[in-house]
């Protein structure tokens, strides 16, 4: 009787939705900082009507469950909305299910985090230095750059660090607007959900070690720039 020998290869694992995420996480924490400093600024520096709903606004994405979230956004720019036919007409074809979907999903998911820790950096700012800049001319754009961001520079870092591990890990939302489309627009949280549910555990394992290694780099290094600030 002959013995049969089973040989079991090993699982391929796509790393595509993991670059995708970085890309996206990159994109989206750009993204973040840009709007999220202007807007963190306007709530430390300045008193307008509306001024407490507008941070209520700003700070609910991050109490709102992902798939909430993600439902609005198909409100806001799905196909039938006025800019989703916009951006449709303009570039023809449509925002959601795209990769810049998933852009937007992620920079929903973390400028929350970015504008409640920025607006603390810049309301932490001596104002003596603030008020001798002025004193001597600066203009608030000039004092912005010269005075208030260098000052608050290491926390406003970490909040951007931090806002990076929020956007790389984001799942209901993304998956609401951009879907589930290998090779296209499935990210690393939703690729490990799909290898799960199939029993592909290595991909599955893979990718959430790796994840996790990234991740925890991600927060120690933000950990040192808030440790920085401290000491100084």
């Amino acid at each position: 009787m002959g013995i049969q020998v089973t040989v079991t290869y090993p699982m391929h694992v796509d790393w595509f939705p993991l670059w995708l995420s970085l890309e996206v996480a990159t994109a989206a924490t750009l993204i973040s900082v840009a709007l999220g400093l202007w807007l963190a600024w306007l709530l430390a520096n300045r008193e307008f009507p509306g001024k407490d709903l507008v941070d209520a606004i700003a700070t609910l994405p991050l109490a709102l469950p992902p798939t909430v979230l993600g439902y609005y956004l198909l409100v806001v720019i799905g196909r039938s909305s006025w800019i989703g036919r916009l951006w449709e007409s303009v570039t023809g074809s449509p925002l959601v299910f795209t990769w810049r979907a998933a852009v937007i999903a992620s920079t929903l998911h973390a400028i929350p985090l970015l504008i409640k820790s920025s607006r603390a950096a810049l309301e932490s700012v001596d104002v003596a230095c603030e008020r001798a800049a002025r004193s001597l001319g600066a203009s608030e754009w000039r004092l912005f750059w010269r005075v208030s961001l260098p000052l608050a520079r290491r926390p406003i870092a970490a909040a951007a660090v931090l806002a990076f591990a929020r956007s790389l890990g984001d799942f209901g939302a993304t998956l609401m607007i951009a879907g589930d489309i290998p090779g296209r627009t499935q990210t690393a949280a939703i690729a490990i959900y799909d290898a799960v549910e199939s029993g592909n555990t290595l991909t599955a394992r893979v990718l959430v070690l790796v994840i996790s290694v990234f991740t925890a780099a991600v927060v120690l290094l933000a950990n040192r720039l808030e440790k920085r600030r401290v000491s100084h």
